[in-house]
């Protein structure tokens, strides 16, 4: 008679054991992806054209997900469980964790006009989007909207995390962050000859000071800002960095606003439990807050920031092995063009409000 020390093990501990089978590659093939990511992503030469790991690592994972998946697809299969964890509740972690970058005393570091002209660039670029995306260009909701949600807040990151309140496909999300990294790239060598100019013909007021202002509510990504503040300078790169994290920081309300918009246009039927709510936006806010407390030392902040990058980093490696390339094929010029009417509207106009709003409140 069989006993339990003699019966397989699959039927002995098939709880313990499931859950490691079945998102195990997954989530190994996205952290392998994510490490290699994180170390290119400390190039010098990388650093210097603002290619943070988030987007090597969805650069990384297309590239697997569209030479070793079709060749392996047994590999594809195995792994698809862990991908799909990772591409959702690794980036709801993730975020959640980002928060542990700000404080509210960055708010009132930039001052209230410093939150108004973000508030405003953010707002504009975003309501530029969708109109444009969708009247004129004929794009899908969900493009039209990630491509404005990504130029206007903080790139890869906030494409990623709309992601889940919009239901949106991998491809969307794959052409929207495409869209945030060929614009942010060229940010980094349009701003410091915008900077040059500036000095001659002053639109933007403020000096370095003002200019790292504007570098910061109108860039992509923060690492762009980053790259491009330090090519002008300590004084506005640091402008910049503070003020690219209070845009960082409207990232939680946009989404709870965007959620409860979407639940107010669906039907009926469909608002009683098929839409999603940003539960990790909550949880974005209340890490923020405590993280204002100041109660974490240095060492301690610094691992959760570096385990944050790592799952981050995951997520978006995940995200380029769901993404086959003839879906980015299909979406076609339409996406760029949108990306780069948001580009010019930061530049003009977010030099415009830059200009205005100092002016106006003395």
């Amino acid at each position: 008679m069989a006993t339990a020390l003699s019966a397989p093990l699959h039927t002995v501990w098939p709880s313990r054991w499931e859950p490691l089978g079945r998102y195990g590659p997954g989530l190994a093939l996205s952290a392998l992806l994510a490490a290699c990511a994180m170390a290119l992503g400390r190039l010098d030469g990388l650093q210097a054209h603002g290619l943070s790991s988030l987007t090597l690592a969805i650069v990384l994972g297309m590239l697997v997900g569209n030479t070793l998946y079709p060749l392996q697809p047994r590999v594809a299969a195995a792994s698809c469980p862990g991908v799909q964890y990772a591409k959702q509740n690794l980036l709801r972690l993730g975020v959640v964790l980002y928060g542990l970058r700000l404080t509210t005393q960055d708010i009132a570091s930039v001052g209230l006009a410093g939150v108004l002209v973000d508030a405003l660039v953010l707002g504009s670029t975003f309501a530029l989007a969708c109109y444009a995306g969708i009247r004129w260009l004929g794009l899908d909701r969900n493009t039209a909207m990630l491509i404005g949600i990504g130029s206007s807040i903080c790139g890869a990151a906030a494409v990623m995390a709309a992601e889940p309140v919009l239901r949106a496909r991998a491809e969307q999300v794959t052409v929207a962050v495409a869209t945030v990294v060929v614009f942010g790239t060229l940010a980094i060598f349009v701003y410091p000859l915008l900077f040059q100019l500036n000095l001659h013909w002053p639109l933007v007021p403020g000096g370095a000071h003002g200019f790292g202002v504007y570098a910061g509510s109108t860039i992509h990504e923060v690492a762009q800002v980053v790259a491009a503040g330090r090519s002008i300078g300590a004084e506005a790169a640091d402008a910049a960095v503070i003020a690219k994290m209070v845009r960082v920081m409207m990232l939680a309300p946009v989404l709870l606003a965007l959620s409860a918009w979407l639940a107010r246009r669906a039907p009926k039927a469909e608002s009683q439990g098929t839409l999603a709510v940003p539960w990790f936006a909550f949880g974005f806010i209340g890490v923020v807050l405590f993280n204002s407390l100041q109660l974490l030392p240095a060492p301690v902040l610094a691992v959760a920031n570096a385990v944050d990058n790592v799952l981050l980093a995951m997520a978006m490696a995940a995200l380029g092995l769901a993404t086959p390339l003839a879906a980015i094929r299909r979406a076609g010029i339409k996406p760029l063009l949108l990306a780069g009417g948001l580009f010019a509207w930061l530049l003009l106009g977010g030099a415009l409000i830059n200009r205005v709003v100092p002016a106006v409140l003395g």
